[in-house]
C-alpha cells in the first residue's frame, strides 16, 4: 500500500476492511477492537501496528496488561447480498 512504509493507522485499518481482536493472556478473554472509536480518540493518523496499540491496552474484564493483538482482514464474499434479477 503507499504511504504504509511506516506501518498502518487506523484509518487505513478501517479503509481496508481489517479487524482487530485483543486477548488477554491472564484471562483469556478476546474482544474485536472498535476501530472506528479508537480513531476518534486518537486520530486518523494515529499508529496501529501492534506495537502501537499493545502498551496502551489493558483487560476490561481482570485489567491485565498482558494483550495479545490479531489483524484479519475482511474475508466475507464481496456479493454477498447481490440481489438476484
Amino acid at each position: 500500500m503507499a504511504g504504509m512504509s511506516g506501518g498502518w493507522t487506523l484509518q487505513a485499518l478501517i479503509d481496508a476492511g481489517m479487524s482487530v481482536t485483543g486477548g488477554c493472556l491472564d484471562c483469556h478473554r478476546h474482544q474485536k477492537l472498535d476501530l472506528p472509536a479508537l480513531r476518534d480518540r486518537f486520530g486518523a493518523d494515529a499508529p496501529a501496528m501492534e506495537w502501537d496499540l499493545r502498551p496502551r491496552m489493558k483487560c476490561a474484564v481482570c485489567g491485565g496488561k498482558r494483550i495479545t493483538l490479531t489483524y484479519a482482514p475482511d474475508t466475507r464474499p464481496k456479493d454477498l447480498h447481490r440481489k438476484s434479477q
